[in-house]
């Protein structure tokens, strides 16, 4: 691997470890093996890489030790080998990726999402052009295949949406770039590695990226759960919101006055 700068070399890794990750994949094997064995792989691959090229720099892995150094660093790779590692076990399936994020200086400085069964890789380096295909009759949004929330479900009605189940969350924020889907839409809690680059590339193609309150999503931080994620285009962003907000109310009881949505949410 070459030392580029580091949207070239988020988008290198991601791609180079989708490549061993389709070879691994056509040699075959007993599902829950190919699984255990694509995470190994990838990990150690990234690992590696970022040792050799970025040695000063801390990893938070999804299949790696949580090092608390990491929280006093000035740069931090966040990365998840293997993200739909359950449809990676399945044939034919093309949702799953590798995710590839630089923290620094407390923001999301760099990312790439590699979609191998696709052949294709959405980076920071390479900004893609969000689209959203004009005319659509009802909104779709994107949901976990595994484990859809149901907030997602009451969200829908409210909209007169519909859910489309997917795998990783760097699938389903390509989904939304390309103008698939309109919304991404998690309530069930995920780490930071399952977010980290498919919110760096979204941003970076012009797409709002939140929580589902409106707050802003933190990276690095002690404890790596994110319990809720919103990734949308921009015009969408205050729309979904409110719905989310009136569906939380709705549930809780609580007046609809009662907690205003943030009057400076950033359009990410």
């Amino acid at each position: 691997m070459t030392v580029g700068d580091d949207h070239l070399l988020a988008s290198g890794l991601a791609r180079q470890a989708g490549e061993r990750l389709l070879a691994l994949r056509a040699r075959g094997g007993p599902p829950g093996a190919l699984r255990d064995a694509g995470d190994r792989l990838s990990h150690e691959y990234l690992l590696t890489e970022l040792n050799q090229v970025r040695p000063d720099d801390a990893v938070l892995s999804e299949e790696g030790a949580d090092d608390p150094a990491r929280l006093s660093a000035r740069r931090v790779w966040i990365i998840d080998p293997l993200d739909g590692t359950k449809e990676f076990g399945e044939p034919g399936r093309e949702d799953w990726a590798v995710h590839v994020a630089l923290w620094q200086a407390g923001e999301l400085a760099a990312g790439a999402v590699a979609l191998p069964a696709q052949d294709r890789v959405l980076s920071t380096a390479w900004p893609a052009r969000q689209l959203r295909p004009a005319g659509r009759e009802h909104l779709r949004l994107l949901v976990s295949r595994s484990r859809p929330p149901a907030l997602a479900g009451r969200l829908a009605r409210q909209l007169d949406a519909v859910q489309v189940p997917m795998g990783s969350a760097g699938a389903k924020a390509a989904a939304v770039i390309t103008g698939e889907a309109d919304a991404y839409v998690h309530a069930g809690g995920q780490f930071e590695w399952d977010s980290a680059a498919p919110v760096a590339v979204a941003r970076a193609a012009g797409l709002h990226a939140s929580r589902i309150d409106g707050s802003p999503l933190r990276y690095n931080q002690a404890d790596p759960w994110v319990p809720d994620i919103l990734i949308c285009p921009i015009e969408l962003s205050l729309r979904l919101l409110s719905a989310i907000r009136a569906v939380v109310a709705e549930e809780s009881g609580w007046a609809a006055s009662a907690s205003p949505l943030p009057s400076d949410v950033e359009p990410y």
